[in-house]
């Protein structure tokens, strides 16, 4: 079984800057894609950013500029770094990946728990 662990979030004030990380841990044999998802209040879960295993990027309109994602595959890690942080961040932020696991050998897209990012002052 495969977990995602989020860690980074909370309240900072517009403007502000904000780290998230997400380790994955595990019977992991490959992770492809890892990225970030969020959800704001009232809204569908949205893709905020995502990176392949070979650092192929993919962002969000509103996140280009301002957010910066990063992986490195030796640890199963995934971080993304939000500066410039606005009022309408605020949403529980998802780390999600697609892992090969063992000993089935059996592609599973996994789900943190979310982490709550509030962007106010």
């Amino acid at each position: 079984q495969v977990q995602l662990v989020e860690s980074g979030g909370g309240l900072v004030q517009p403007g502000g800057s904000l780290r998230l990380s997400c380790a994955a841990s595990g019977s992991i044999l490959k992770i492809n894609a890892m990225g970030w998802y969020r959800r704001a209040p009232g809204k569908e879960r949205e893709l905020v950013a995502d990176v392949t295993r070979e650092d192929k990027i993919n962002y969000e309109d509103s996140a280009k500029g301002r957010f910066t994602i990063s992986r490195d595959n030796a640890k199963n890690t995934v971080s993304l770094q939000m500066n410039s942080l606005k009022p309408e961040d605020t949403a529980v932020y998802y780390c999600n990946a697609r892992v090969l696991s063992g000993p089935a050998f059996r592609w599973t897209e996994v789900w943190g728990q979310g982490t709550l990012v509030t962007v106010s002052s």
